[in-house]
C-alpha cells in the first residue's frame, strides 16, 4: 500500500481547546486567584452539576481523587467513620467493573476493601447485570458497587441501579468516560449515589486534569470539600479530627475546565461523526464497532471495534508483550496496532479485565455462570469470560476530533489493508 506515514501524529485523543479557556486562565492570574478557591472552581461545580442533573459538584484535581472520595462516603455512610488507621471499608468485599482502567477501584483498596469483580456484558461492554445478580446470590452482605461506563457508550446502569437498590446497595458511578452520555434522556453521572466525572486531558473536555464529585446531598458535599482541603476543622488554627487529602481543584485548572463547558456538545458531535465514519468505512469488514445500547446516547469519546472470531489471526500476549502470525484473510489488534504506528498514528487496546491483572489475579471474578476465580497463582480462563474475549479481540481506534475526514479515510485504508 502506498500510504506515507502521517508528518503530524494522529492521535487517540487529544485536547480540543477553543480559547475561552485562556480568558479564565487569566482571570485567575489577574485576580491572583491561583490557589484551589476562586470564581472559576465555584463556576465549574455549579455547571457539573447542572449538566450532569445533580444538585452538587465538588471539583477535585482529578477524577480518581473525586472517585476515592466517593467510596470514603460510601464506606463510612455503610459502616461508621473507621479508626484512623483502617480505611473506611476494611476487609468489605465491593463489587467493581471487571474491563475498566484501575483508577475505577484502587480507590476500593485505598479504603481497606476488596475487590470482587463482575464479568462484561457482550451487548454492552459494559457491567453485565445478570452477573451482578449471580454475584449478590454469592455474596448477599456486599452493599456498595462500583460501575464504570466503557468509552462514552453506556450500558444497563438504570438496571445496575435497581439491583443494587433490591439488595440495599450503594451505587458509585464512574462516568469519567460518559460525561454527556445519557439513557433513556437521562445524564451519566446521575445515577449512582455518589459519581464522578474526569477532565483528564484525553478526555470528551478537558482542564489538563481535574474531576468533580456529585452528589443530591449537601451534607456529603460538604464533607467532600472538607477532605480534599486536608479536613481542616473550623477553628482559628490548624486542627485536624481525621484524615484528609489535598484534592481541591486549583482556580487556574478551572478556567480551562470552564472554558471547556461550552463546547461539550460540539465535541460529542464530533465525536459522533469520527465513529459514523468509521461504520460505514469499515463496513463489511468482520468486525463489530462499539455497541449502542437501546435508548442511550453515546457521547462517542472513543471508537473501537472488535474483529470477529473465525477473522482472528493467531496472537499471543504475556503481560508485557504481544506476538502475532500473520495469516492472509485475517488480522488481530497486535497487527492493526503496530501497522497503525508505522503510519504515524496511536491506537490502544481495548482495557485488559482487572481479573487479568496481575496485581488483582486472585481476587474473585463472576461471570452469570457464577465464580470464575481458580485458586491458583495464575490466570486460568473461563468458558464465559466475555471481557477476556473482548480485550483479545479489541482495540481503540485514533478518536481525535480534529482529525480530518481525508485523514480518517486513509486510517481507514490502513485498517482494511491488515485484514487482506
Amino acid at each position: 500500500m502506498k500510504i506515507r506515514p502521517f508528518d503530524k501524529k494522529i492521535y487517540l485523543s487529544s485536547p480540543t481547546m477553543h480559547g475561552e479557556e485562556l480568558e479564565y486562565v487569566t482571570e485567575a492570574y489577574r485576580t491572583n486567584w491561583m490557589s484551589t478557591v476562586g470564581e472559576n472552581v465555584n463556576e465549574v461545580e455549579r455547571i457539573a452539576a447542572e449538566r450532569a442533573d445533580m444538585k452538587y459538584a465538588v471539583a477535585l484535581s482529578c477524577c480518581t481523587a473525586a472517585l476515592h472520595l466517593c467510596v470514603k462516603l460510601a464506606g463510612e455512610k455503610l459502616y461508621g467513620r473507621p479508626r484512623v488507621a483502617c480505611g473506611a471499608l476494611q476487609g468489605k468485599h465491593v463489587f467493581c467493573s471487571d474491563m475498566t482502567f484501575s483508577a475505577t477501584l484502587n480507590p476500593v483498596v485505598y479504603e481497606g476493601g476488596i475487590p470482587v469483580f463482575i464479568d462484561t456484558e457482550a451487548e454492552s461492554w459494559n457491567m453485565d447485570p445478570i452477573a451482578l445478580e449471580k454475584a449478590f446470590e454469592l455474596y448477599p452482605d456486599v452493599q456498595l458497587v462500583v460501575c464504570a461506563e466503557l468509552y462514552g457508550f453506556p450500558g444497563r446502569i438504570d438496571l445496575i441501579k435497581k439491583i443494587c437498590e433490591e439488595h440495599g446497595a450503594l451505587l458509585i458511578e464512574d462516568a469519567a468516560e460518559a460525561m454527556g452520555a445519557r439513557l433513556n434522556g437521562k445524564q451519566c453521572g446521575s445515577f449512582g449515589d455518589y459519581s464522578a466525572i474526569s477532565y483528564n486531558g484525553n478526555k470528551i473536555i478537558t482542564g489538563s486534569a481535574g474531576g468533580c464529585l456529585l452528589t443530591n446531598n449537601i451534607d456529603d458535599a460538604n464533607k467532600a470539600r472538607k477532605w480534599s482541603t486536608q479536613a481542616r476543622e473550623n477553628a482559628p488554627w490548624y486542627q485536624h479530627e481525621e484524615i484528609g487529602y489535598n484534592y481541591r481543584m486549583s482556580n487556574v485548572v478551572a478556567g480551562v475546565v470552564r472554558g471547556q463547558y461550552p463546547h461539550l456538545e460540539e465535541h460529542i458531535a464530533q465525536k459522533k461523526a469520527v465513529y459514523e465514519r468509521y461504520k460505514e468505512g469499515l463496513k463489511n469488514l468482520p468486525i463489530r464497532m462499539n455497541p449502542i445500547t437501546h435508548g442511550t446516547e453515546p457521547n462517542y469519546w472513543l471508537s473501537a471495534f472488535v474483529i470477529d472470531k473465525d477473522a482472528m489471526c493467531k496472537q499471543v500476549r504475556d503481560d508485557t508483550k504481544a506476538f502475532y502470525i500473520s495469516e492472509s484473510g485475517k488480522t488481530c489488534p497486535t497487527e492493526i496496532l503496530e501497522t497503525l504506528a508505522k503510519y504515524n498514528v496511536e491506537g490502544r487496546p481495548i482495557w485488559k479485565p482487572m481479573h487479568m491483572q496481575p496485581l488483582y489475579r486472585m481476587h474473585e471474578f463472576i461471570t452469570r455462570q457464577g465464580s470464575g476465580r481458580a485458586k491458583t497463582n495464575a490466570y486460568i480462563p473461563v468458558v464465559e469470560d466475555v471481557g477476556a474475549d473482548i480485550f483479545e479481540r479489541g482495540c481503540c481506534l485514533p478518536s481525535d476530533n480534529k482529525m480530518t475526514p481525508e485523514q480518517q479515510d486513509i486510517i481507514i485504508d490502513i485498517i482494511r489493508s491488515c485484514f487482506d
